[in-house]
């Protein structure tokens, strides 16, 4: 059986395979957290992480 990140890192590999946009994508797989962590659990959202991301691509 599959567990979570199996399926986020098949999805990355989807994502990217074939394709020319890679230097913007990563898979960002966070210990001891589940998706909805990301939600509300503010100890475990890697803000710096994500500002040096949007600084970077947006």
């Amino acid at each position: 059986m599959k567990n979570c990140w199996d399926f986020s890192k098949d999805a990355y590999a989807n994502m990217i395979k074939d394709s020319k946009y890679t230097d913007n994508k990563e898979l960002m797989i966070i210990p001891d957290a589940v998706h909805t962590d990301l939600y509300d659990n503010l100890d475990v959202i890697p803000f710096n992480h994500i500002e040096e991301f949007v600084r970077k691509y947006v």
